[in-house]
């Protein structure tokens, strides 16, 4: 779009050159048009009635200055009405000369009116199609800025509080006038475009020299900082910078965008408040949920969520991924589980995400749970996920306890998820490599002879977990069948099948090596030595499995544990238990259905006690296991 400082410059043929001075605002003023008159019809006709606003003046032809008085009046009245009308400016024709173009009274008066006098050297036929050249310079640039607003319009986010809603407009703004564009606040940068903005506007952000909407005079003539709130001292800025200088347009596109941006800011301020506001309720909510207060934490909730802890019992999960995606990954939480669980960041961690669900007793909703599974999986191998059993929301501390202990434990499952640890499996746990090589081992003097292997590892899982009459059922066997397998393996492997820890032992091996794939050995590992049981169930993983197992047993004032420890001793016979306890075989049989309850376990089975005689082990450290390391070797 030209303008009375540029079109010299955009049309040299012109010869266009100012004959008095112009001041910069002056010649930043939209050339609209050419409006041409001959001197002949200004002195017959007089000045035009009406001149269109922004309109150049041309008088073509020579000016006969000699008739002085006559001409002098017209262009005195010429200039009283372009003062009126708004007209750019007037020019006349004259040959390149050192004398004044125009009379000294119309130079004062035009100064006076601040109307500029222009000289060109062009002909009348030359100038002929400027006026059309400018009009559809100016259409051009109008549909062009027209287009800009449009696009403009539709970097508008749907919700003002959209955290992307402020990069998108400064891309936009980058692009559609070519500058360097950040917006930031006294301590920080929120967004830049391109990424090296920053660094490049960084010297021209002072914010103390903000004036209003005006640019920053220290900061050169190509940077525009305009402050985002309603007055110069706002906190947020908009700083754009250039090569080129920008002209009026340019500044009002800054200026829609500013306020565009202002929006977003304030709704972004309000929406930081409003949520931090609601957060801190939720943080004091569940406060008060782990101290028990549970009346008060449904009082602080109610505005916010009603309902939401209506229920009796919950489920407590905890979510742990990095510290610096730890607030997108909270958001992400409340997302997913909106209306149905209570989302905090722990105030102790800055890893941590606390997710409570309340749950009616005797419903199964684990639609919380299949969801931050899901999400778990979504952010990667950094995060892990740990989940309680169903407490009462009095107990929430508790589950708070064992969903903290999941969630360590999580870290060594290959999902890195752990939604009760007494479910899992006590054989997904273990060194997968090194209990391969351990189990392989140990029954080797079984798989000597391929004939004999098929045989025994078809009867003996079954004979070793139940009486041999019940194995010669399940296996469509004869019970002689069945009982002279298992002394031939018993006699192989130098064990005594009538002791329950050579069972369990067994029984484990051979579930390692019938149904888990023998795994890669880690990278760059060699084995040096024989791997043990006890070697095995050394492991972080393992003992807090144990811990968590036994946790609530531990806590009944029977001596469950007492009890458990001399029933596997005596290889699960109540009448020996109860006399070396001094107790009756009825009370022995309640403490086991006992700890079956506490545990989820089925202590009828051999994996029931199996976890059992591990856990107890591990925490207690009895029952003896035994040493395998002393057989293994003469197998070997």
């Amino acid at each position: 779009m030209p303008t009375l400082g540029t079109l010299p410059t955009r049309q040299p043929e012109l010869g266009l050159t100012f004959v008095s001075n112009c001041s910069a605002p002056t010649q930043r003023a939209e050339v609209k048009g050419v409006f041409s008159v001959t001197p002949e019809k200004l002195l017959a006709e007089g000045v035009p009635a009406t001149l269109a606003d922004g309109v150049l003046v041309l008088i073509a032809g020579t000016v006969p200055f000699r008739l002085r008085g006559r001409m002098t009046t017209v262009l005195e009245v010429l200039l009283q009405r372009m003062s009126r009308e708004g007209s750019a400016g007037l020019i006349v024709n004259a040959s390149p000369s050192p004398r004044q173009p125009y009379p000294q009274a119309i130079v004062d008066l035009a100064e006076q009116l601040n109307i500029p006098l222009l000289a060109t050297t062009a002909s009348a036929e030359q100038w002929r199609g400027v006026h059309e050249g400018i009009q559809q310079s100016r259409l051009t640039f109008a549909e062009r800025r027209a287009a800009q607003l449009a696009s403009l319009v539709q970097e508008l986010p749907a919700q003002l509080a959209d955290q992307r809603a402020m990069q998108r407009i400064a891309d936009w703004l980058a692009r559609a006038l070519d500058v360097q564009v950040m917006v930031s606040e006294p301590d920080r940068v929120l967004v830049a475009s391109p990424a090296t903005a920053a660094e490049e506007l960084a010297q021209a952000i002072i914010r103390q020299s903000v004036d209003g909407n005006g640019p920053d005079p220290s900061s050169g003539p190509h940077t525009q900082l305009i402050s985002l709130g309603p007055s110069s001292a706002a906190d947020t800025v908009l700083a754009v910078a250039r090569r080129t200088p920008f002209d009026d347009a340019d500044l009002l596109l800054l200026r829609h965008a500013a306020k565009l941006l202002g929006l977003v800011d304030q709704a972004r301020r309000e929406y930081r408040a409003a949520s931090d506001a609601s957060r801190a309720a939720r943080n004091a909510a569940v406060e008060l949920l782990l101290d028990g207060e549970v009346s008060k934490a449904r009082r602080v909730m109610r505005n916010l969520d009603p309902g939401l802890l209506d229920p009796e019992t919950a489920r407590v999960f905890v979510v742990e991924t990095s510290p610096t995606r730890r607030d997108a990954a909270a958001r992400r939480c409340e997302a997913v589980t909106a209306g149905r669980a209570l989302v905090v960041t722990d105030s102790r961690r800055h890893d941590r995400i606390l997710v409570i669900h309340p749950i009616q007793a005797g419903e199964a909703d684990d639609r919380v749970a299949v969801e931050l599974t899901r999400l778990v999986a979504a952010f990667g191998a950094e995060a892990s996920l740990g989940g309680s059993g169903v407490y009462s929301l009095s107990l929430l501390a508790h589950a708070l306890h064992e969903a903290k202990t999941a969630q360590r434990f999580a870290l060594h499952q290959p999902d890195s998820v752990a939604l009760s640890v007494q479910d899992t499996d006590l054989v997904s746990l273990l060194p997968a490599h090194a209990a391969q090589m351990w189990a392989r081992r140990l029954l080797t003097p079984l798989m000597q002879i391929d004939t004999q292997w098929e045989l025994l590892r078809q009867t003996l899982p079954a004979a070793l977990a139940h009486p041999y009459t019940v194995a010669a059922r399940r296996l469509d066997l004869h019970r002689n069948t069945v009982t002279r397998r298992v002394a031939r393996a018993a006699e192989l492997l130098n064990k005594d099948f009538s002791s329950l820890t050579d069972r369990i032992t067994v029984a484990l091996a051979l579930e390692l090596v019938t149904h888990r794939e023998l795994p890669e050995p880690p990278a760059g590992s060699l084995e040096t030595e024989i791997p043990t049981l006890h070697g095995l169930l050394d492991a972080p993983q393992i003992r807090l499995w144990a811990e968590m197992l036994l946790r609530s047993a531990r806590a009944d004032r029977r001596g469950l544990l007492t009890t458990a420890t001399a029933w596997l001793t005596y290889d699960a016979h109540l009448e020996p238990t109860a006399r070396a306890l001094g107790l009756s075989e009825a009370t022995v049989r309640s403490h086991i259905r006992a700890l079956e309850g506490y545990m989820a376990r089925d202590l009828s089975g051999l994996s029931g006690m199996r976890d059992v005689l591990f856990a107890l082990h591990l925490i207690t450290g009895a029952p003896q296991l035994p040493d395998t390391s002393l057989e293994l070797c003469v197998a070997a």
